[in-house]
């Protein structure tokens, strides 16, 4: 496969404009603030442009069952995807037998679909999608072999593609830049480390693990340990990114037997951005909004929080505080509006996750916001709520919901997700299931402009303006 062109050259000349240095920023009295220190080095402040993912179509049904993989979850609601148990056994595995004999049995929560005669099956790949919108350039090695990640802040590790893959898996994946190790100079492989993503149907990632130089926007991360894909189960394969970057914290990183520093981590610990500005922004852009001043266009920061951003909102940042004592963003999320009411939701909380598209929330909310919108119903066999397509920006309710102490509005536009066919949108906000907490995927944070503040242990956020909303999805 021929190497793309180096993320150096190809950013090069965008990256020199975008290396300012941030002015003084106003801060809400109650929160610490990011350090605006003018005698910082240039070097510490990176910004990489996000692309979007060219073969992405936004289904919102096989959205939805990612998420039910990706966070464990049971639906509240109806629809034909649910999780079931399964009996396994656990003794040695035969040359003629794929499954393991004797041993002890376990029974493992599953999800499965049920089918049109009520039986229920396994859930495949075409069921589902890898959530991803939104891919940025990412180099790793001597010389820089350039790969399009997902930036996730739901997950804490950076694997790829890689030449130890099977050849038939790697036949599939002729679309995909498959990083080679042993064309890098400065690869070096950790003896006993490996690693594994798994969901709850039995799809996973997994392989060894090793250290080489990654460069983000021109920043490079020297000895950044590399998780190397030598197992893909088709739902991966499917996936048109070349691995991912994880940003949340380090602790749900699955190296095993030690986990190793997120790239993030890594930047803070070899100084490459600062500890006063130990941090990271994202700006998610939309392709609904090219008509917008930014023409839709997005960005991550390392280092630096884009004054331009904070400008332009012509509001202070809001902080809230992170717990993440479970390796998430998660923050605060006590309240919501619908049209001006108020409902109460004490004691909630939410994580914000780039790498997932949805928002979601209790049923109650859910139901709040529905209710709101003429001819909005309830499908059982997309599993979803759906709103007419034919709906207007004034007809759609004005939603808000709490990131700390501040409301921040949904906007319209991103309420109608997805086509669903017969004359019906899927929506952007759907049902948690009998999860505790809400996931903030891209339908929120499309409208704000989020700053995941390591240093502080904070989430902060401005709402960015919208001068127009547009509903119908790109076809």
């Amino acid at each position: 496969m021929s190497q793309k062109p180096s993320i150096a050259d190809k950013l090069k000349s965008t990256l020199l404009g975008c290396l300012n240095k941030p002015n003084t920023a106003d801060d809400p009295d109650k929160a610490p603030k990011p350090s605006t220190d003018t005698t910082s080095d240039m070097s510490s402040f990176t910004k990489i442009g996000i692309l979007k993912n060219p073969n992405y179509k936004a289904n919102g049904t096989k959205s939805y069952v990612w998420l039910l993989h990706k966070y464990n979850f049971n639906p509240t609601l109806e629809g034909p995807y649910h999780r079931g148990h399964r009996i396994e056994q656990q003794g040695k595995h035969f040359a003629q037998s794929q499954h393991p004999i004797g041993g002890k049995a376990r029974v493992r929560s599953v999800l499965q679909k049920t089918d049109a005669d009520g039986q229920p099956g396994d859930v495949t790949a075409e069921d589902q999608q890898n959530d991803t919108q939104y891919l940025c350039e990412v180099g790793i090695g001597t010389p820089a072999q350039t790969l399009r990640l997902d930036f996730d802040s739901g997950s804490s590790d950076l694997w790829s593609w890689s030449t130890e893959l099977p050849s038939s898996v790697k036949s599939q994946g002729k679309a995909h830049a498959i990083f080679d190790p042993s064309k890098s100079s400065t690869f070096k492989k950790t003896s006993g480390s490996t690693w594994k993503i798994s969901y709850g149907d039995g799809s996973s990632a997994s392989g060894d693990v090793g250290t080489d130089n990654v460069n983000v926007g021109g920043l490079v991360i020297k000895g950044q340990a590399v998780e190397l894909a030598k197992t893909l189960s088709s739902a991966f394969v499917q996936d048109n990114t070349d691995g991912l970057l994880g940003l949340a914290f380090g602790s749900i990183n699955t190296v095993q037997p030690t986990p190793v520093k997120t790239p993030v981590e890594n930047m803070i610990a070899q100084g490459d951005i600062s500890k006063e500005q130990s941090l990271f922004t994202a700006k998610l852009g939309s392709v609904k909004d090219a008509n917008e001043p930014d023409k839709g266009t997005g960005f991550y920061t390392f280092g630096y929080i884009d004054q331009d951003e904070i400008k332009a909102s012509g509001q202070k940042i809001s902080y809230a505080a992170v717990d993440n004592s479970q390796g998430f963003w998660q923050v605060d999320s006590a309240s919501a509006t619908v049209n001006g009411k108020t409902i109460n939701r004490s004691g909630n909380t939410t994580i914000m996750d780039t790498g997932t598209t949805l928002a979601l929330v209790d049923d109650d909310l859910c139901k709040a916001i529905y209710d709101a919108i003429p001819g909005a119903k309830y499908d059982n066999q997309q599993q979803g709520y759906l709103i007419p397509s034919s709906i207007t920006a004034d007809q759609l309710p004005d939603v808000t919901v709490a990131i700390g102490s501040k409301q921040f509005t949904i906007q319209k536009e991103d309420i109608a997700f997805a086509d669903a066919g017969n004359g019906y949108l899927y929506g952007g906000v759907q049902s948690r299931g009998d999860m505790t907490f809400d996931i903030f995927g891209d339908t929120v944070l499309k409208g704000i402009y989020a700053i995941f503040d390591v240093g502080n242990t904070q989430f902060g956020a401005v709402q960015r303006p919208e001068t127009s909303q547009t509903i119908t999805p790109p076809q």
